[in-house]
Order: structure tokens, then sequence, then C-alpha cells
């Protein structure tokens, strides 16, 4: 992916289960956590816990939309200028 791109994050509610109790919780603007030892937590798209490897990812509904100002030419030109290496030059010393 290039640097070129823009991105533009349309970002409704996700919703997390942890695995040890059992609780779900919907992200939003207040943080919320659920009572168990693995102290897992949803503020808006953040996720948190102890161990996320105990949290399951219920719903999730970020939507990316790439938006480019650029033509493709453009933006193909650009790739290659940034994939070009620095030459170092090498001065006789006297």
């Amino acid at each position: 992916m290039s640097l070129l791109f823009y991105v533009e994050l349309v970002i409704t509610m996700i919703t997390v289960r942890c695995k040890e109790c059992k609780k779900e919780l919907t992200g939003n603007s207040k943080i919320q956590f659920c009572g168990c030892p693995n102290k897992m937590g949803v503020i808006g798209d953040k996720v948190t816990a102890v161990d996320l490897g105990k949290v399951i990812m219920v719903t999730s509904n970020t939507n990316k939309k790439n938006t480019s100002h650029f033509s493709n030419d453009e933006l193909v030109y650009q790739e290659s200028r940034r994939q070009r290496k620095v030459r170092r030059i090498v001065f006789e010393e006297r």
C-alpha cells in the first residue's frame, strides 16, 4: 500500500465477547469492562484485555473507503520514485 492513498474510515459499533464470563460488550463512547479476572474492556473501536486470546470479536463493522486524488499514472510514477535507492558519492581525499 502506498503512502499516497488517503483512507477514510467509517466506524460503527463493535461487539466483543469474553470467553471466561461469556459477557458481550458493545463499543460506544464510554469505557466498559466485564467483571471477570480477564478485565476485557471496550471503548469505541478499541478492545483491551489481560489475555486477548480469551476475547472473541462478534461483530466488526469497519468499512474502509480508499479515495485518491491522483490518477493511476501519477500513482505509478510516485511509487517508482519511492522505490529508488540513494546513491553515495565517493570523493577522493587528499
